[in-house]
């Protein structure tokens, strides 16, 4: 099993807010280009065009309907790689294939040693490892680590595909270790938020809940502090079903 590393000060990750996401895809193309070609490369699809299309995709997007009548809304719910402070995808690892950086907290798959047996996979609460079934190895969401430390690029470049290509602007990137960060600012102004935080992996990623109309009291405003378990179902039903209560308040 792999040993996490004992601190990592300094935590990039994303913010995502889910009051300007349209749900317009970019993020999940631009970062299929990006890493088709980079570090994770190749993410390769199977039969694309047929009945059964599958393949590595490490951002998704997914979309609820929420509310009712006037109040009523589309929330798109982007989702990908958390990077964990404390990853059970990265302590399952057999080979020590999955890692955590101790300089930046980034999450990677090193593809030369990961033997493909998907314990990272069954481990993750939140659905954001992909297996390839071409390379027979797992991939995820690297926060474009080939990208952002790239001095040959400009440097409003050097941030993740997903951030560069987000026409709304919905999706920033920097250090959620640091307190006086602009995207720490962002969570403590908006209250943004863990998903499923009773698993204990503290998600380095955040989300800003949608705003809601000035009518709405600042009660029924506030998201549950503690998302609920249910008695069954997979974990991505349950990340799933909190997603739609917290949406929906």
């Amino acid at each position: 099993m792999t040993t996490l590393p004992a601190t990592t000060d300094k935590k990039l990750g994303l913010v995502i807010d889910l009051d300007t996401c349209v749900g317009c895809h970019a993020c999940a193309t631009s970062c299929k280009e990006w890493n088709t070609g980079g570090y994770s490369a190749p993410l390769t699809d199977q039969d694309p065009y047929g009945a059964d299309p599958h393949g590595a995709w490490l951002n998704r997007i997914h979309s609820y309907e929420v509310g009712e009548g006037a109040g009523s809304r589309t929330v798109h719910f982007p989702r990908s790689c958390l990077h964990c402070e404390e990853p059970d995808c990265v302590t399952v690892c057999p080979t020590g294939a999955s890692f955590k950086r101790v300089e930046d907290g980034i999450v990677l798959v090193n593809p030369d040693t990961c033997i493909g047996c998907k314990l990272c996979s069954w481990a993750c609460p939140y659905g954001a490892r992909e297996y390839d079934y071409d390379d027979g190895v797992m991939k995820k969401c690297t926060l474009c680590v080939d990208r952002i430390y790239n001095e040959t690029i400009p440097e409003e470049d050097r941030v993740p595909a997903c951030v560069r290509a987000c026409p709304t602007g919905a999706r920033s990137f920097g250090d959620l270790g640091d307190p006086d960060s602009a995207v720490s600012q962002k969570v403590a102004a908006r209250g943004g938020f863990d998903l499923l935080p009773e698993f204990g992996y503290k998600p380095v990623n955040k989300y800003l809940p949608p705003r809601k109309p000035a009518s709405v009291t600042a009660s029924a405003r506030a998201a549950p502090a503690e998302p609920p378990v249910e008695a069954d179902g997979s974990a991505a039903e349950r990340l799933f079903a909190w997603a739609d209560r917290v949406l929906s308040r």
